[in-house]
């Protein structure tokens, strides 16, 4: 289930350019997902492409695998103006999109606060739940999810930089499998 591109759910479709869709392998039942496209993405219609995607793809490749070997996506679909963190009511409105993207994962990686806040319900510092495999419900089925932090928590931030390593790690044995 896409998105219309006309989509009204919420206020956010006032400001994109592009409604930013998955990136990836759909099948390959491991699924990464971020909080919100930014500007490049918005620009390009891509997920992390910019910065923090240039920083993703380098630890993806650096663990043995790359944005192919997987699907990339976002909780929400539109870009919050001035990159501010969607509101619970954006989220509700996409989270239709990203429930029928999640449906045949073997794994999720929360990337970030507001992935694992509207996955995991989680409103507590990250540092408590990084790497510590748990469970989603997506439309009533039990589902691997894995918190990790965003990758732009970890351009100034030595410890989460080896945690998001782990992740990736992580994410590398699981397509082994």
């Amino acid at each position: 289930m896409i998105p219309d591109p006309n989509c009204h759910l919420c206020g956010l479709c006032a400001g994109r350019t592009n409604i930013v869709l998955p990136d990836g392998d759909p099948s390959s039942g491991i699924i990464l997902v971020g909080e919100a496209p930014g500007e490049n993405e918005d620009l390009e219609g891509r997920p992390f492409v910019g910065r923090s995607g240039k920083i993703l793809d380098g630890m993806m490749s650096q663990a043995g695998f790359g944005r192919r070997d997987v699907l990339i996506t976002n909780t929400v679909k539109c870009r919050p103006p001035s990159n501010r963190d969607p509101t619970a009511e954006e989220m509700a409105a996409c989270r239709p999109f990203l429930d029928s993207e999640l449906e045949g994962a073997s794994l999720v990686v929360g990337l970030g606060k507001s992935a694992c806040r509207d996955l995991l319900g989680y409103e507590g510092p990250m540092a408590a739940i990084a790497n510590r495999m748990t469970e989603i419900s997506i439309n009533g089925r039990k589902i691997r999810f894995l918190p990790t932090y965003h990758p732009a928590a970890t351009i100034y931030n030595k410890a989460t930089r080896a945690e998001l390593v782990k992740t990736m790690e992580t994410v590398a044995r699981e397509l082994k499998k």
